[in-house]
């Protein structure tokens, strides 16, 4: 008597129910950072609150505050950890990430001379500078940089040591500056959910459709110029588009939450083992798993301190710098 195979499931399958898998993860660390906070909502109060709000006190806080907070948790995850996946694949190095091409760095500065202006004097002044200054180094970035992935890298790190180091300057020089620079460098989400999200939310929505549309040209270019060519992309077009949709990830990220490390660069490195070559499904990963690495970040920055919240870089400063170690003794056992 024979026995029949177990079916082989296909690799379009399996990322379906890895990213289905993926999704329930999000949903679970959604509702458990709705409850935790200053006032804690049991789980089930929660879901009360999100399918049969009733206007009580806990019911308000999760509508009014923690839904809001969430929203944007995920819109800045997903964002920085896409932003990671094009840069990574542009570059083909897997060790880059979204602060390499100057654009955190051209959002913190005009935001600094929009302070010493006088005119960066609120929320939504500032989320303005900082999408400005994000373009304005992008394209400056690109443009001196556009022939070549590593003349790219270095003019971004380069622009970045200068607009850091004219920053810092400027900072010492005008204390007020300094005062309401520092609640804007430190990244978190505490308190931005009461900035208007609607713009900066659905510009991020858009560049993430943008980014999927663009994983099949990038699969080409990741195979290298030559490569790419042959195949009929038009590599120049191609790096120009994912550096705008970097651009607009990064700069509407950063403009809300100020600027978070590491993001870009841990969600890509755990996203790619699961998209074996796919950058489709890369991209799809890095949407998840950016939302819940924001979520669970942001969740652990509230309990961390008994006497109040650590700001979410922080926390995602303490997971980048092992993922960074591990990534690095990684690429150089494989190189070896």
């Amino acid at each position: 008597m024979t026995t029949t195979p177990a079916t082989t499931r296909s690799p379009a399958a399996r990322h379906v129910l890895v990213l289905a898998a993926g999704l329930v993860l999000l949903a679970a660390a959604v509702i458990v950072g709705l409850g935790v906070g200053a006032r804690s909502v049991p789980p089930a109060e929660v879901v009360r609150a999100l399918f049969a709000f009733d206007g009580g006190d806990d019911h308000l806080v999760v509508h009014d505050v923690r839904i809001p907070r969430a929203l944007l948790g995920i819109g800045v995850g997903a964002a920085l950890a896409v932003a990671g996946v094009l840069i990574q694949t542009l570059t083909r190095n897997p060790l880059a990430e979204p602060g390499l091409l100057g654009v955190t760095s051209g959002a913190g500065f005009t935001v600094i001379l929009g302070a010493a202006a006088g005119l960066a004097t609120g929320a939504v002044t500032e989320l303005g500078f900082a999408a400005l200054g994000a373009v304005a180094a992008a394209t400056l970035v690109y443009a001196v940089g556009r022939s070549s992935p590593l003349r790219l890298v270095l003019t971004g790190v380069a622009l970045s040591a200068v607009l850091t180091g004219i920053g810092l300057g400027l900072r010492l020089m005008l204390p007020d500056v300094f005062d309401q620079y520092r609640f804007w460098s430190v990244g978190s989400l505490a308190g931005r959910e009461q900035a208007p999200l609607a713009v900066p939310l659905t510009v991020i929505g858009l560049a993430l459709v943008a980014a999927l549309l663009l994983s099949r040209p990038l699969a080409a270019v990741s195979l290298g110029d030559t490569v790419a060519h042959t195949l009929g992309a038009n590599v120049t077009r191609i790096r120009l588009s994912a550096l705008i949709v970097v651009t607009t990830l990064v700069g509407a990220a950063t403009a809300v939450a100020g600027p978070i490390l590491f993001v870009g660069l841990i969600v890509p490195q755990l996203a790619r083992r699961l998209a074996t070559g796919s950058v489709g499904w890369l991209i799809g990963y890095a949407v998840v798993l950016g939302a819940i690495l924001m979520l669970a970040a942001d969740t652990i920055a509230r309990v961390l301190l008994p006497t109040g919240e650590v700001p979410v870089a922080i926390v995602t400063a303490f997971l980048g710098g092992p993922a960074l170690i591990a990534a690095v003794r990684r690429d150089r056992t494989v190189a070896t």
